[in-house]
């Protein structure tokens, strides 16, 4: 089965992640690319990525027909959403312990599990 992890975090924490010295974010990616490595090569992960902050999103409302753009998020938010992971896994119990695995993120993280749509 097909899930989406996506990954969430606090926007304290993000902010933090932000101002984070360069070596210290750098071993915090470390942790991630090893995740990243070690479910690929066990052939879970379908692909991914990583997602640019909020104050870089555009949203377009569609009102009476009207395309509007804005620069910014769609909502404020409490938390922020800074990438995912399309896996495929036995079960919803395997991509729950990959979920629990995920080392990105600050105390609080949050990884959000969806299955796929099968069309």
């Amino acid at each position: 089965m097909k899930y989406v992890l996506m990954f969430a975090d606090t926007v304290e924490n993000q902010e933090s992640w932000d101002r984070m010295p360069e070596d210290t974010r750098a071993a915090a990616y470390g942790q991630v690319m090893r995740w990243f490595e070690e479910h690929g090569k066990a052939g879970r992960l379908v692909g991914g990525e990583e997602l640019k902050g909020p104050s870089s999103s555009t949203t377009v409302r569609i009102i009476n027909g009207k395309a509007i753009v804005t620069d910014g998020p769609f909502i404020e938010a409490k938390e922020v959403v800074g990438g995912f992971a399309v896996v495929e896994v036995k079960d919803l119990d395997e991509a729950l312990a990959m979920a629990k695995s995920w080392p990105g993120g600050g105390d609080g993280r949050i990884v959000e599990v969806r299955p796929v749509v099968d069309h």
